[in-house]
């Protein structure tokens, strides 16, 4: 078992846990071995705290990128992580990997919640079942114009981050044509994705979000 073979916790030692509805508890080491072993939940130490009802799709980059996109997201507050698969991804990733690094993630930063991490899927089916969820749509093209939110609700939304190439003129095309999508500029520079990532969940929630 985890605990007692890898971490090697002994009889006295104190863990936290969670599991994404109860908040944080202590619990003591009651007895344990290599094969498994009892815990004793004593007291609670902390509120859950669940993020406000927004996602993050993004298409995935090479693998220490990625897992820093995961760990930000976690950090920063979302519901729902969403790898993507664009017409210009050329990096693959799974999705129990990243799901644990989720849990990772919430445990390093005391987290009470740990977001879902869907399948890789292609953004083009995504779309083609989406609802009247709201997307914050980071538009490379629009580098340079202000990164206005003023007048957008709070609610369901998404921020959809691509690729290292960007989106291609099809998906772009595609995006502005949803009336659920809002394009925003991320400042005067184009950004990389990783960076994006967290300049846009930043964006949104002190202006939408839970920061307010």
């Amino acid at each position: 078992m985890y605990l007692f073979a890898v971490m090697r916790l002994t009889v006295g030692d104190v863990l936290t846990l969670i599991n994404g509805r109860d908040g944080a508890w202590d619990a003591v080491v009651i007895e344990g071995s290599k094969r498994g072993g009892t815990l004793r939940v004593d007291r609670q130490t902390g509120p859950h705290i669940a993020p406000p009802d927004l996602w993050l799709m993004f298409a995935p980059i090479k693998k220490v990128r990625t897992d820093f996109i995961v760990e930000k997201a976690v950090e920063l507050g979302v519901a729902r992580i969403l790898p993507v698969v664009t017409d210009h991804t050329n990096e693959k990733a799974r999705q129990d990997k990243l799901q644990a690094h989720a849990v990772e993630a919430a445990e390093q930063c005391g987290g009470t919640f740990v977001p879902q991490v869907a399948e890789v899927a292609r953004l083009s089916a995504v779309l083609d079942s989406w609802d009247d969820r709201r997307i914050l749509f980071c538009d490379e093209r629009l580098a340079g114009a202000t990164a206005l939110l003023d007048g957008l609700a709070p609610g369901p939304w998404a921020v959809l981050i691509g690729p290292e190439g960007g989106f291609s003129p099809d998906e772009r095309d595609r995006l502005h044509a949803m009336p659920q999508a809002q394009a925003v500029s991320l400042g005067p520079r184009i950004l990389r994705a990783d960076t994006a990532a967290v300049a846009a969940l930043t964006l949104w929630q002190a202006r939408l979000g839970d920061w307010r």
